[in-house]
């Protein structure tokens, strides 16, 4: 282990322009996990970090220590409380980061059972919640717009809590031409559609289209889907948040599954 007590330390210094640099990630093609879960997600998924950062006291965690035994070969980093926790993102580190090759998926299967493409979502809490939506509703392929904001950024990656490591996530995909391609029932969702989601057949090959949080769907998306549904809500609230929204019907899908 090698131990850091100093900011202007390489290794530290090249460490924080990763948490604060998207482009610094996109330039490296790395990615930093915060926290033992998120860590121990990516183990658990079969990953081996390029290197991880601890902090003195996170050495006298319990769960660190664990994880740190399952990665002999990989080094390590102790930082000072102060130095590392000037690079957690949370209000109460547990006291590790991982730095990640940044995952790439396989190319598209021609073949999807279901698949959720998602349009300019800009919100990192929504995109992470729907990625975890998906995990685990069985939903394994993800697509995003180029328009979206990066699904491996820390507040993305902290919002889905390992989600990740289940999920085939493609950026920067053509989601209309990625939704023409489909061989299945590909459903768009819009606030105020006069069929509901309840209403659909969801146990065959499905698409699932969610679009950005303030304008929805485009409407070269819309043209491409094969029915627009919206959510019911007898209450008063104009619309759902998009990560509920999509909470909402890929558990309705689920519901169908079992029957």
């Amino acid at each position: 282990m090698k131990h850091v007590s100093s900011p202007a330390n390489p290794h530290y210094k090249s460490l924080r322009k990763l948490v604060q640099s998207s482009q610094e990630r996109t330039r490296t093609g790395l990615s930093v996990l915060d926290g033992v879960h998120l860590a121990g997600a990516y183990r658990a998924s079969g990953g081996t970090p390029r290197s991880i950062a601890v902090s003195r006291s996170g050495l006298e965690n319990p769960e660190v220590r664990g994880l740190l035994e399952t990665m002999a070969g990989v080094e390590v980093i102790v930082l000072g409380d102060s130095l590392f926790g000037s690079l957690s993102s949370v209000a109460t580190p547990t006291g590790i980061l991982a730095v990640i090759e940044t995952p790439r998926p396989r190319a598209l299967p021609r073949h999807m059972e279901t698949c959720a493409m998602l349009e300019d979502l800009q919100d990192p809490g929504n995109l992470g919640s729907v990625l975890r939506s998906c995990a685990a509703s069985g939903v394994g392929h993800v697509l995003l717009s180029k328009g979206s904001v990066h699904a491996w950024s820390p507040r993305v990656l902290r919002a889905g809590m390992g989600a990740h490591f289940a999920l085939s996530i493609h950026e920067e995909a053509d989601l209309v031409a990625a939704a023409r391609r489909f061989q299945g029932t590909r459903l768009a969702t819009r606030a105020r559609a006069a069929r509901t989601v309840f209403d659909v057949d969801l146990k065959g090959r499905i698409a699932f289209l969610f679009g950005n949080e303030g304008s929805g769907l485009s409407a070269r998306l819309l043209e491409a889907a094969d029915a627009v549904v919206s959510i019911p809500m007898p209450g008063g609230a104009e619309s759902l948040n998009v990560a509920a929204a999509a909470a909402v019907c890929l558990f309705e899908r689920v519901r169908q599954l079992r029957q």
